[in-house]
């Protein structure tokens, strides 16, 4: 018999019935039968709900996400309000790297901005391992969080070394990713130690939110699109296998995600997660072709959908869901964040439509 970390106790690998376990989010990312097709969203928690920018209005977003009271009250909102499968932890991908020692800001309107990118060795070695301790706000936030949602799963994140990397080369967002490249081809001893590095922080920044009680893990890798997918395996896939294989004993499902993935969604499924994300860019029938068998998927629907009028939306969650049966287990979602113009009574609609669109199925056989 082993404990598994969310909350139930399993026996030969299959949870006992209750409990975030024995939701029809972890169902499905264990690909397991499902009483319907669990959805939930990148940015949930974010500016397209009210609610979330009353409460963001006079709060910079690093100490939002420092503050654990905060972060539980604006994980519950989207769950409150659309009835969601899973909840994400309010954080930033920065998070763990700032407590680590990098001088960085979310300037709003920009992004994550690093006070001095990294150029050298010396900068690497300034980026320090961090511990729990460093991240209490973090533990405490999880740890609350868990007794307030009861049976619904809560979904831990991290963002992966690829991207994080892109952040502290760039010194901020970039559209060419020019500097980060240039480092990559042309040091690569220095660009795969900071990798490792980056590796370190983000497994270790898991282990806090798993150990505190989260159901999942997401993994995002938002910018490794810029990559071929030859650079992607030698540059970027040993280091986030590093993170997604350092999870294997830890007994909650992985999940990876990537933007403008298309042409690497096989070497992603090869990092070790167990589900994988795909953008609206490829159809899931396809994306599941060339990630294999024996991993579950994660989306599809493009963000910009729903601002467009209802009966749009409702065909293309039809669509999705058809195109999801190709896979041994789907989560419904975005295919990348939702965009705050978004009108949240949509996104409630879109997650009622998702339940009662794959219960009629379940119920038909």
């Amino acid at each position: 018999m082993t404990t598994d970390t969310t909350g139930t106790v399993a026996r030969d690998g299959d949870p006992r019935p209750g409990g975030p376990a024995d939701s029809p989010f972890i169902r499905a990312c264990r690909r397991r039968p499902v009483p319907h097709t669990p959805v939930w969203f990148m940015r949930q928690a974010g500016r397209s709900l009210p609610e979330y920018r009353e409460i963001r209005a006079s709060v910079p977003m690093l100490e939002s996400c420092r503050r654990p009271e905060l972060v539980t009250e604006i994980t519950l909102q989207p769950v409150r309000r659309h009835g969601v499968d899973a909840a994400i932890l309010f954080s930033d991908i920065v998070v763990p790297v700032a407590a680590a020692g990098v001088d960085l800001d979310i300037v709003p309107g920009t992004g994550p901005v690093v006070a001095e990118p990294i150029r050298t060795a010396a900068d690497v070695e300034r980026i320090r391992r961090i511990s729990r301790d460093d991240v209490s706000y973090v533990d405490e936030a999880v740890r609350q969080l868990v007794v307030e949602l009861g049976d619904t799963p809560l979904i831990g994140f991290a963002g992966a070394p690829f991207t994080l990397a892109s952040y502290l080369v760039e010194g901020g967002p970039s559209r060419t990713h020019a500097k980060t490249k240039a480092l990559m081809y042309g040091d690569p001893e220095l660009w795969h130690a900071l990798c490792a590095r980056l590796a370190e922080v983000t497994l270790a920044f898991l282990r806090v939110q798993i150990e505190a009680g989260v159901s999942a893990v997401q993994l995002f890798d938002s910018w490794a699109g810029a990559l071929s997918e030859a650079d992607y395996r030698r540059f970027v896939l040993p280091h986030s296998t590093a993170v997604l294989s350092g999870l294997a004993d830890a007994g909650v499902p992985r999940i990876h995600f990537g933007v403008g993935t298309a042409e690497l969604l096989g070497a992603m499924g090869e990092a070790g997660a167990d589900v994988v994300g795909v953008d609206w860019r490829t159809p899931l029938d396809v994306a599941t072709g060339r990630i294999g068998a024996d991993k579950a998927v994660q989306g599809n629907l493009d963000p910009c959908v729903l601002l467009a009028p209802w009966p749009v939306v409702e065909a293309e969650v039809r669509r999705i869901l058809k195109q999801g049966r190709a896979a041994p287990g789907h989560v419904f979602n975005l295919g990348h964040g939702v965009l705050p113009e978004t009108d949240p009574d949509v996104l409630t609609r879109v997650v009622a439509l998702v339940h009662e669109l794959s219960s009629r199925r379940a119920d038909q056989g």
